[in-house]
């Protein structure tokens, strides 16, 4: 057999090796109450949901209390179905976290808590056009 052959044959396996190896850690993206179903289930892997951030009328975040050494806190996210729940974040708040359009969050969840491992944010854009009156 050639060389090329061998050679051809062994990135093609590494290419299928890496393909399974990731759809492994592919994640889905649920609601809270799905997250919820599933942890009672036994299945603690690690899910994305999406949301917003809760909101009083006035556009003024609700519900973010961070620790006394500011490394980690706790906010209320709506997902977007409705459900409130309370996340956990074991990190110091992000910068622009309040302004944020859209959260994605993802985790599990853990003693009727859910607990974010990452978080990643949608913040407005710059280039949106607004209406002028």
């Amino acid at each position: 057999m050639k060389k090329s052959y061998i050679f051809g044959i062994i990135i093609i396996a590494a290419a299928i090796m890496m393909i399974v190896s990731t759809a492994g850690d592919a994640s889905s993206y649920v609601s809270f109450k799905d997250a919820h179903d599933m942890a009672l289930n036994g299945n603690n892997t690690k899910i994305h949901v999406v949301g917003e951030l809760k909101k009083d009328n006035e556009g003024k975040v609700l519900g973010i209390n961070t620790s006394q050494d500011k490394l980690s806190f706790t906010f209320i996210m709506v997902d977007e179905n409705g459900k409130e729940q309370e996340v956990f974040y074991n990190e110091p708040m992000p910068a622009d976290f309040t302004r944020s359009e859209q959260v994605v969050v993802i985790g599990s969840f853990k003693n009727e808590s859910f607990v974010a491992d990452k978080i990643l944010m949608k913040c407005p854009s710059k280039y949106q056009e607004e209406t002028v009156i």
